[in-house]
């Protein structure tokens, strides 16, 4: 039933009905959860589907918090390698920058989680994997933002 619920959380996603997508995802993450805890890898990967879901609603700080904790439990239970331990790295760090209200230090931290994810996708999956360009992508974006955030901006003095 939960694979089924996740199937159709996909479905609603692409019709971007995304509230009612998130309705299941949260399920489909508590049912795994509840069945099998957080360290299995449906767990992991359910708790990722829905934080990318949270992300698409903006609900950054939700996100956030739920990687704050199935991140690391993914990299300890999958390695830090594992493609799905690079997907929720990269989610992560979305979180961050795309956040507007991230402070400098969230810039700073989805850079340098991003640069080290990079690295890591590239050796293990390859510079052509869909992985590997979503995160080279993100790492550009939170360059960008951050960038944005540390330069002053110019003052005009034509006058």
């Amino acid at each position: 039933m939960l694979i089924v619920q996740g199937n159709l959380a996909n479905t609603y996603q692409r019709l971007d009905r995304v509230d009612e997508a998130l309705r299941l995802r949260r399920d489909v993450y508590s049912g795994w959860l509840k069945l099998y805890g957080q360290e299995h890898s449906e767990t992991i990967s359910a708790a990722c589907n829905y934080a990318n879901t949270l992300l698409k609603l903006e609900r950054f700080a939700e996100a956030k918090s739920l990687l704050h904790e199935a991140v690391p439990v993914a990299r300890r239970v999958l390695g830090n390698s594992h493609d799905l331990a690079l997907k929720m790295r990269n989610v992560h760090a979305r979180a961050l920058y795309l956040n507007p209200g991230a402070t400098l230090a969230d810039l700073r931290e989805a850079v340098k989680t991003l640069e080290e994810t990079e690295r890591t996708a590239r050796r293990v999956l390859g510079g052509a994997h869909p992985n590997t360009t979503r995160i080279e992508k993100s790492l550009r974006d939170a360059r960008a933002a951050l960038r944005a955030r540390e330069t002053p901006p110019s003052q005009n003095n034509d006058s």
